[in-house]
């Protein structure tokens, strides 16, 4: 058996980060096994669907490179095939015409909740003779679903588990208007697109029940189930705005890196020994669902931006620029100078970053043009004092030819002249060239910056 996995979001707002998740398992799980990874974007619901949250999944499993293997698949455009299904279903006996009006299903569900029972279809027009309907209802088919017994799912992370059919009622797959319900519409799709396991969240294993019922109704091979628990907060409740980001975008404006996303998001509920760090190639080797528990598990978003220090530091300095430069030149591209500023001084700024907005951050004066912000800290350290003492360092550096060993040699000699530590002389003069308290070792930002531009940094303090 070839297996076929695939991700089926609902376009009604951002791709949330549990769906990311889940999207990244039918990824590996269909790599590790040679299979193939479909997407299908279940748009039925008019009135909650927008093109723009269609754009944003696209955008955002495009952004984690989790692409499918073969065109999308976009459910509205299947609505011909659900009828065509569910009228074979009338034809066979398996279904029948339900001619209940909105007045009378509204009183079923009061009566039932009075009750306190659930509240369920009860049957009425299961064995009634379609000539009894009332005039000027658009008759919605049920499902004639079995009332003895029981349906048993066999979930590859849950175990076995079973509803009695007693508890079930006969569904609606096929309103009135002629639209397919989604437990319908999600069988016949997985079904036509030949679907062999079924990866999704465990909110989604009710339906499983339900959906069994129609692949045995129609006499299809169900897939293989596999219900993943949940994303939770830190604090055990449902993940929302109050613990942090949600949404894949969320975290790209952060700055996260995909594959450090990709690497947290595969541990948050799968484990694989002790380790951490993963790449996707090592991800598909090992991925199987005998690795995820059936426990929820908790978003640590200070575990996720410690993993994505550890990935930035092993980023190619050229992308590493490129984020960079995005963001510092929001308004427009920075000049040329700047990019190449910010290459040449990577490998020092992206030991200490935590994300691409803390290295931003952190580069932000190599595209200031003189005089930089100084932040409070910075500025308390250009005394009048310091910055007499600048203007006197800025001759002597001059004389220098700006390569590292020569400016840390004039450096070391200037504060030996005036009888101080090297200290003394480097941290106004970082003050004064970064706007910061902290850089990158003071050699090197004065090798990137070059000659003119820290001359006309100094000079702008005088």
């Amino acid at each position: 058996m070839s297996v076929r996995t695939r991700f089926a979001p609902s376009p009604t707002g951002m791709l949330h980060i549990g769906s990311a998740r889940t999207a990244l398992f039918n990824y590996l799980f269909s790599r590790h096994h040679r299979g193939t990874y479909l997407l299908r974007i279940e748009d039925t619901d008019r009135a909650r669907n927008t093109e723009a949250a269609i754009q944003a999944i696209l955008d955002g499993l495009e952004w984690l490179d989790l692409r499918p293997d073969k065109p999308i698949v976009f459910q509205s455009t299947r609505e011909a095939r659900h009828a065509e299904v569910a009228q074979a279903l009338l034809a066979s006996g398996r279904a029948y015409l339900c001619f209940c009006t909105p007045a009378e299903l509204a009183e079923m569900r009061e009566a039932a909740l009075a009750e306190g029972r659930p509240p369920r279809y009860d049957g009425r027009w299961r064995n009634r003779d379609p000539a009894e309907a009332p005039p000027g209802v658009a008759p919605a088919i049920r499902l004639k679903a079995p009332r003895e017994g029981e349906t048993i799912v066999h979930d590859l992370v849950q175990g076995t588990v079973r509803v009695a059919n007693a508890e079930l009622d006969d569904m609606i797959i096929l309103r009135g208007d002629g639209t397919p319900t989604y437990q319908h519409a999600v069988v016949v799709d997985d079904h036509d697109m030949g679907i062999t396991h079924v990866i999704r969240g465990d909110d989604h294993l009710t339906n499983a029940f339900r959906q069994m019922q129609i692949y045995q109704a129609m006499e299809w091979e169900p897939p293989r189930f596999a219900h993943i628990p949940l994303i939770h907060g830190p604090d055990g409740a449902k993940l929302s705005k109050r613990h942090g980001a949600q949404s894949v975008v969320e975290f790209r404006e952060q700055g996260f890196l995909p594959e450090a996303l990709c690497n947290y998001l595969l541990r948050l509920g799968w484990g694989h020994g002790d380790a951490e760090v993963l790449s996707r190639e090592e991800a598909i080797r090992l991925f199987d669902l005998d690795g995820v528990g059936r426990a929820a598990s908790r978003m640590d978003y200070a575990k996720l931006t410690h993993l994505n220090a550890v990935w930035i530091r092993q980023a190619d300095d050229g992308r590493l620029s490129t984020e960079v430069a995005k963001r510092l030149g929001r308004n427009g591209a920075p000049a040329p100078e700047v990019l190449t500023r910010i290459r040449a001084l990577m490998p020092a700024l992206k030991e200490r970053a935590r994300t691409l907005n803390d290295l931003a951050a952190s580069a932000a004066f190599l595209a200031h043009a003189p005089a930089l912000p100084l932040e409070a800290k910075a500025q308390a350290l250009l005394t009048p004092a310091a910055r007499e003492m600048l203007q006197e360092l800025a001759p002597a550096l001059a004389a220098t030819d700006f390569t590292p060993p020569a400016l840390d040699a004039s450096l070391r000699e200037f504060a030996a002249l005036r009888g101080e530590k090297l200290g003394t002389v480097a941290q106004p003069l970082r003050a004064a060239l970064t706007g910061s308290t902290s850089s990158p070792p003071i050699d090197a930002v004065l090798a990137v910056l070059g000659r003119e531009e820290v001359l006309a940094r100094l000079r702008a303090l005088a």
